[in-house]
């Protein structure tokens, strides 16, 4: 398989459907729970739609496959992921662009989706490494992907130029195909409390 194949990806806990307009009341809904730290680029509820256009068009441009996250016990949408990044000759793919209301945090949607596409990338897409990456200043994001078991390849400086036209140094995480049994373990015990 490749990394932008359309897919859904489902375990007892989450969904990952193809992300379309049909989810945009439900993201609107999520997104407006959040608290959005000068650090994160996480879209308001009034921005969802272009959002969500901006995503898809990366999709048809061959270098985003956008997921909506459905949380199964609400049947709510509870936020966006994405496999981008996207380099299929060499297997390598990002995780990344993720975000999830704030009713999801700490709870057994962010470990069952990072379960499904890891699982995906390197089952299916016999992907050679996956990366995460994150604001330097993102303690929280940083602190679940390290919880992943992701390694900390190095801080890009000057990596990104922000809206507000700051510069962005980015912690850059991978996983590797060798590493994946342990992630993967880590993960079925954080959701066999679920």
């Amino acid at each position: 398989m490749r990394f932008l194949d359309e897919i859904t990806l489902e375990d007892d806990h989450v969904r990952l459907e193809p992300l379309g307009h049909e989810h945009g009341e439900d993201l609107r809904r999520a997104a407006s729970t959040l608290t959005h730290a000068w650090y994160t680029s996480v879209p308001t509820a009034d921005g969802l739609s272009a959002e969500i256009d901006r995503r898809l068009a990366a999709r048809d441009a061959g270098s985003m496959n956008p997921f909506a996250v459905r949380r199964l016990s609400t049947d709510e949408t509870v936020g966006m992921t994405t496999f981008c990044g996207i380099d299929q000759p060499n297997r390598r793919v990002e995780i990344g662009y993720t975000w999830i209301g704030a009713d999801a945090h700490g709870t057994e949607v962010n470990p069952a989706m990072k379960r499904l596409m890891l699982a995906h990338a390197f089952e299916r897409c016999d992907a050679i490494a996956v990366t995460l990456m994150t604001h330097f200043h993102n303690r929280q994001s940083r602190a679940a992907i390290e919880r992943l078991g992701a390694k900390l390849d190095g801080i890009l400086r000057n990596h990104r130029i922000l809206p507000d036209g700051s510069l962005r140094d980015t912690a850059a995480y991978s996983i590797l195909p060798h590493e994946w049994p342990a992630v993967r373990n880590g993960l079925d015990g954080r959701l066999a409390r679920y």
